[in-house]
């Protein structure tokens, strides 16, 4: 048995770091692995484990970068054309140690919905922010850039029914985080 009190601190613990919070020290490749391996663990009806993950580290975070400032400039009118917003495009991956590319891979029989698919990928990405604040790394899953975009599809091959659901931004950071907030469970919850 586990310490559940342990376990209810770590989940309500769990917080949205960004890039801008990292301190630029890299964080280790056997916690990122481990993140993975947990994300691994989410339940997924039918077993199709949908989930896929593309990791960026060193170098190709620059690649990354590069990628999702083309988008940007692609995909943005020139009238509505920020260059704060296409910078933070290149400042939120080159920020990090890691960013990960979060897919689901669509079950090609189609037999499991679509939505069931999307929350097993959603779960395996708990396990891996979950993972992250129980070593202390912090993390932020992010749905900006390219991440609903034709070309964000088409960059990492994705079939027709597959989808991005965007990039979990990890790294290192220093001090303490805010206190979370959240509104009481009682008026979320009625008795049937």
């Amino acid at each position: 048995m586990i310490d559940t009190k342990a376990f209810d601190k770590l989940i309500a613990d769990r917080r949205s770091v960004y890039p801008k919070q990292y301190n630029g020290v890299p964080v280790d490749d056997s916690i990122v692995t481990q993140m993975l391996e947990n994300a691994n663990w989410a339940p997924t009806h039918g077993l199709t484990e949908p989930w896929r993950f593309v990791v960026f580290s060193g170098e190709a975070l620059g690649r990354l970068a590069d990628f999702f400032q083309a988008v940007y400039k692609e995909t943005t009118p020139t009238e509505n054309f920020d260059e704060g917003k296409y910078q933070k495009q290149r400042d939120n991956v080159l920020q990090s140690s890691h960013v990960v590319a979060i897919i689901m891979k669509r079950q090609e029989t189609g037999k499991i919905p679509e939505v069931e698919e999307v929350c097993a990928v959603a779960c395996a990405v708990q396990n891996m922010w979950l993972t992250a604040t129980a070593y202390g790394v912090g993390c932020y899953w992010s749905t900006g850039g390219p991440t609903f975009k034709p070309q964000g599809k088409a960059y990492f091959g994705l079939g027709e029914q597959d989808k991005l659901l965007g990039f979990m931004y990890i790294g290192n950071y220093d001090g303490d985080l805010p206190a979370g907030k959240r509104k009481s469970i009682e008026d979320k919850v009625q008795k049937g």
